[in-house]
């Protein structure tokens, strides 16, 4: 297939002409494997080079390293590529310990890293803020080093920041309670990078390349754990999977100018929530999860006031949804309808039919609408 012919997200990001970046989990998992290979050898490969959950395999040059007999430290300069990302240029570091045999993998949170201090997170209070993504990059790591030189794989994994707790005073770190630096995050290790015109015109270049080849279901996703969701669901090919990241007016505008006979709009909880309250861009700088909103429609599905305060004052949509899910109401679906219908009132009666799915960070649905 030609490149003019190419659709779905790759296609989508090379359309953009931005350079992607590496996420700090993938610094933070290339700093391990340097780490743990130095502790376990004597010596840092460098440079370092890992494997991401797509299959990519970049290499890092290490900016900092250093060996003693109790432990390893390596350290990565973070390069968002084109992305205007606050943690561009951070030093992230991991130091790796050996631990008793049976430990299996422990993780800290060093300087510039921070601490959970709130639920409704992916997290429990009292982990550090390395996210699930990278977490499991590390320890798939960690075996591979210790199954080539010869180690246990149970070790204690440190993961800092140079500058991270100032750098988080500009996240949403301490309003969502993370206290005391910045998240480790990244669900495939790859930063796409931001660009509200580029990727707005790679949207609608998606959207031609989909009707030229004759799809008439179309997918749009707020990133790759959603295109894996819908993929699951319809079966449906690369060239029918729309990148909106968080440009949902986007896709719904061009849609309606150049209809499909079915749109899915795909996406994690909380972002969805903001379509269902009628915001047409998802970035967390420009629209926040509504909880009164939420609280509201938690009424409509039959919640007491009880629950509904508590999905009121929660720390997160996702702790919102889960005091409604322990309660038996579906807030997840009542909040897929609504983005649904906030979606058909922006496409004004144009031929298209739409669902929405609802997933949580590790893609399992939560909510759905009918088709209408």
């Amino acid at each position: 297939m030609s490149s003019e012919a190419e659709g779905g997200r790759s296609a989508q990001l090379k359309h953009t002409g931005l350079r992607p970046g590496w996420t700090t989990g993938a610094c933070a998992t290339a700093a391990t494997t340097a780490a743990y290979t130095a502790l376990l050898t004597g010596d840092f490969p460098d440079p370092v080079t890992i494997a991401l959950p797509k299959g990519q395999t970049p290499s890092f040059a290490l900016a900092a390293e250093e060996l003693t007999d109790s432990y390893a430290m390596a350290g990565i300069v973070k390069d968002a590529g084109d992305d205007p990302d606050v943690t561009h240029g951070a030093l992230v570091r991991a130091t790796v310990r050996r631990l008793p045999a049976g430990a299996g993998v422990v993780f800290r949170a060093g300087p510039g890293v921070g601490t959970v201090t709130r639920p409704g997170l992916p997290l429990p209070v009292g982990e550090p803020a390395v996210n699930p993504v990278p977490r499991q990059m590390m320890r798939d790591h960690v075996a591979r080093v210790a199954g080539r030189y010869g180690g246990s794989g149970d070790v204690e994994i440190t993961v800092s920041v140079d500058d991270g707790e100032e750098i988080a005073r500009s996240t949403w770190n301490p309003r969502l309670g993370i206290l005391g630096g910045l998240s480790i995050l990244g669900t495939t290790g790859i930063v796409v990078p931001y660009s509200c015109s580029a990727w707005i015109d790679s949207i609608r270049r998606g959207v031609d390349v989909a009707r030229a080849a004759g799809r008439t279901h179309v997918a749009g996703c707020t990133g790759s754990t959603s295109e894996r969701t819908v993929v699951a669901e319809y079966g449906l090919p690369e060239d029918a999977l729309l990148d909106m990241g968080d440009f949902a007016g986007a896709v719904l505008k061009y849609v309606r100018r150049h209809p499909v006979d079915r749109l899915t709009v795909c996406g994690g909880f909380a972002k969805l929530s903001k379509l269902a309250a009628g915001h047409l861009d998802l970035h967390s700088a420009r629209s926040q999860v509504d909880k009164g909103f939420l609280a509201r429609l938690a009424r409509r599905g039959g919640a007491d006031e009880a629950l509904a305060t508590e999905v009121a004052d929660a720390n997160t949509g996702l702790a919102a949804l889960q005091f409604c899910q322990a309660a038996g109401v579906p807030l997840g679906d009542l909040v897929a309808t609504a983005a649904r219908d906030e979606a058909l009132a922006v496409l004004r009666g144009a031929p298209v039919a739409v669902d929405v799915i609802c997933i949580d960070r590790a893609g399992t649905v939560v909510g759905r609408s009918s088709v209408a």
